[in-house]
Order: structure tokens, then sequence, then C-alpha cells
């Protein structure tokens, strides 16, 4: 019995390891963006990072599309009519209500996201101003780049019979500009929240790496300082 728990831990632990070193990998190699001329960069969109999470910062409203069909302030304690972009990140929905802080995770909880197990869903936060910094960067995008961004974000909403979107009542909401809707996919340990964001700097013809469940994999390669990157090329 303890030989087979030994065996057990050691390829658990296996596993694990490989895990890290395969994320650690592929984080740092580099899906080049499509290069589009500074005068076609018409849309500025930007990756924000809170330490863990990763989101789609867009525009709310835009020549390109207007995410008030999609999301409203409204939906948000403070109603602040002002908002002028609209973040988007995308992740289990066990992980985003029922765990405010780590620690209130229950292993239950974590068990369903890893396995994908649980529901999705889809925060959507309003901020009236961008500004860059080691956690924010901003990205100039072409309309027609920001036109498929548009649709893969898209892609992510469950809708009802209506095809409007779903709001989650809940008080679980992080502050006053913040809102959560159902969505569509299962989070897993291969494709998380950060996944999703990198697939969707993909979609739009962005700089990504070809695969991670970590926010560091996405901003290793938006490191300004160390690489003097330029967005979108």
């Amino acid at each position: 019995m303890f030989l087979i728990t030994g065996y057990v831990l050691v390829g658990v632990s296996a596993l694990v390891i490989l895990y890290f070193l395969v994320a650690f990998a592929l984080a740092r190699m580099r899906v080049p963006g499509e290069p589009v001329p500074e005068e076609q960069q018409e849309i500025s969109i930007y990756i924000l990072h809170n330490g863990v999470h990763t989101d789609l910062v867009v525009p709310l409203k835009s020549d390109v599309y207007d995410w008030l069909h999609y999301v409203n302030y409204r939906h948000t304690k403070g109603q602040d009519a002002s908002a002028r972009f609209v973040a988007f990140g995308w992740g289990d929905k066990g992980f985003y209500l029922d765990t405010p802080t780590w620690a209130d995770l229950k292993a239950s909880t974590a068990f369903k996201a890893m396995t994908g197990l649980g529901a999705s869903a889809i925060h959507a936060t309003f901020y009236r101003n961008m500004q860059e910094n080691a956690a924010c960067r901003r990205l100039g995008l072409s309309k027609e780049q920001y036109a498929r961004l548009v649709r893969y974000i898209q892609r992510r909403f469950d809708l009802d019979t209506a095809g409007n979107t779903i709001l989650i009542k809940t008080d679980a909401q992080y502050g006053q500009a913040d809102a959560f809707y159902e969505a569509k996919g299962r989070y897993n340990l291969f494709f998380t929240c950060n996944t999703w964001a990198n697939e969707g700097l993909k979609a739009c013809g962005q700089t990504a790496c070809v695969w991670t469940p970590f926010y560091k994999g996405i901003f290793y390669h938006y490191d300004k300082p160390l690489r003097q990157h330029a967005p979108g090329r």
C-alpha cells in the first residue's frame, strides 16, 4: 500500500512539474503579430492584468462596434455613464463568484475549475480612462483586426433565446464598476482565463505566445523596457 501511494505521489509530482515546464517553454515561443502601418492602427485596445487574470480592454463605443448591445454600465453598482472602456475577462464561474480572496478558495471550487466541471462567466469592468504601466499595455489595431476581436469576445457570451446576453445577478462584484454574464466554455488546466486572452490576441493579429495558462506568459512579450516591443507588429 505504501509503495503504491509512493508511486502515485511521484507520478502526480512528475505531471505537475511537466505542466509547468511545458507552460514555461511554450509561453516564451512567440507568435508574431500582423504588421500594420501606424496610420492604419485606428483602434486602441489594452491588455491588463491583476497579478492573476488577464483582461482584454476595448473601447465601449467605436465606429466598429458599440458594446452596450452586449453589456451595460447600468448593471454595475456605480452605474457610471462616463465609462469609455470595458475590460473583458473569461473564467471559471465558481472562482469569480465564490472566491473574493484566496482565503475563500474551497477545494471543491478548485477541483471543478481544474477539471472543467464548473460553469464559466464573463467579467466586464468599466473604466473612464486607461493608463499604460507595467500591468497595462496598449496595442494599436486596424478596424478589420478589431472587428475580429469583437467577434472573438462575442462568441464567449451565452445568449438567451432572444439573442441577448444573460446578466448574472449577484453581490459578488469586485467594485462599483463591474458585472458578470453567463458564458460558454469550460475553464480547465489547459484553457484558463489567460489562455482565453492569449487566443484573443491571436484572433486579432497581435503578438502572442504559443500557449500559456498564466498572465506572465502574455506579458513576457510586451515587456517594453527589455524588448522594445511594438504592439501589433
